[in-house]
């Protein structure tokens, strides 16, 4: 199958190339300064461009979102905006334009994390992009048939905990590995609309 793989230079889309690649699919990597095809996904404009470029495909893997982190008191619109912009909205865009671009029985993966369902401090803009995306994705599924449309919602890798751990008091850590199977389950399996909270 040939996949498209958005944020495909991270730490997830890494691992994510190397196990899609590896059950031989051909991966389209895309990042902003890397990969196979070079686009900005908060601009919906390039996320126009990057489909135009990339061809006919099977899947469209999501592995991308940035949103600020800042108590509630401190963040402004523009930072609720901008959050939207990164997480939501670019991904809303992945699919909404890459429809006539994926195959009648292909489907999109996109990510949420555990802050849509266990807030911390300073993640309300992350809880609130999640969450948005998450609904989406059920809301879409409905229209979309035969294509799918699934979420993975995982809990902060254990790969990143050196960074990451004061952040995510007593929340288990999840490994990249088991991440990178729930992407498998949805790009190869045939549910649609499913959160996969991992």
């Amino acid at each position: 199958m040939r996949i498209l793989l958005v944020g495909g230079t991270g730490t997830l889309g890494a691992a994510l190339h190397k196990e899609l690649a590896g059950r031989g699919h051909e991966v389209l990597t895309v990042a902003r300064n890397g990969g196979d095809l070079r686009y900005d996904v908060t601009d919906p404009a390039q996320v126009g461009a990057m489909y135009a470029q990339a061809g006919r495909l099977g899947a469209v893997v999501s592995a991308a979102g940035h949103v600020p982190y800042k108590p509630v008191i401190e963040m402004t619109t523009q930072d609720y905006l901008d959050g939207f912009r990164g997480k939501a909205l670019s991904q809303i865009e992945l699919v909404r334009q890459g429809i006539p671009h994926v195959a009648e029985r292909g489907s999109f993966t996109l990510i949420t994390g555990i802050l849509a369902r266990e807030p911390i401090v300073t993640g309300s803009a992350a809880s609130m992009a999640n969450g948005a995306v998450e609904a989406f994705a059920r809301a879409a599924a409905v229209e979309i048939a035969p294509q799918r449309v699934n979420v993975v919602s995982p809990a902060v890798f254990t790969e990143s905990l050196t960074a990451y751990a004061p952040f995510f008091p007593g929340m288990e850590p999840v490994d990249l590995s088991r991440v990178a199977q729930a992407y498998v389950r949805s790009v190869e399996g045939a549910q649609t609309g499913q959160i996969y909270t991992l």
